[in-house]
């Protein structure tokens, strides 16, 4: 049986300039410069959203899941890349693409749906589907909009 090779998929998925660092990065680092490699966190993560990216360093991919902000990646680093985790993960937000279901007259809320926090809502409007709007002050990056969305509109980024 042939299996599916992810990260090859993935490949074709991304843009070059999408990726998204773990959790609570420092911002003062060159994370490419502290980062070993050593694929911990990877190992650690308990949604399986960390993986090997450009030149083998972790990043964070959203299509696979959302992140928990269990804090395991940090936990498990032995390197100094991290701040305190009492502060905010990340400065990473949702955004709708142009390729969103709404936008082409199709009813569908699964972001909305997947959204822990409500950060995502929805405007009704008489003759077309309900439009959405992401409240960024309420969003935390966590990703868990993006895999369920059917037309990969959603789009995490810093």
């Amino acid at each position: 049986m042939n299996s599916i090779n992810q990260s090859r998929r993935r490949l074709f998925n991304r843009k070059k300039n999408d990726a998204v660092h773990l959790p609570w990065v420092k911002k003062d680092i060159e994370f490419t410069d502290e980062c070993t490699r050593c694929n911990k966190c990877i190992q650690a993560c308990e949604t399986n959203i960390i993986i090997k990216g450009d030149g083998g360093f972790p990043e964070v991919d959203f299509n696979i899941d959302e992140c928990t902000f269990c804090q395991r990646c940090v936990d498990v680093c032995p390197e100094p890349l991290f701040t305190d985790t009492s502060a905010a993960p990340w400065e990473v937000t949702a955004s709708i693409q142009d390729t969103c279901m709404a936008y082409q007259g199709i009813w569908c809320q699964s972001c909305k749906d997947a959204c822990d926090v409500s950060a995502i809502s929805f405007t009704m409007a008489i003759g077309k589907a309900p439009q959405p709007n992401i409240d960024v002050d309420a969003c935390t990056g966590c990703g868990a909009c993006v895999a369920p969305c059917p037309s990969n509109a959603i789009l995490i980024k810093i």
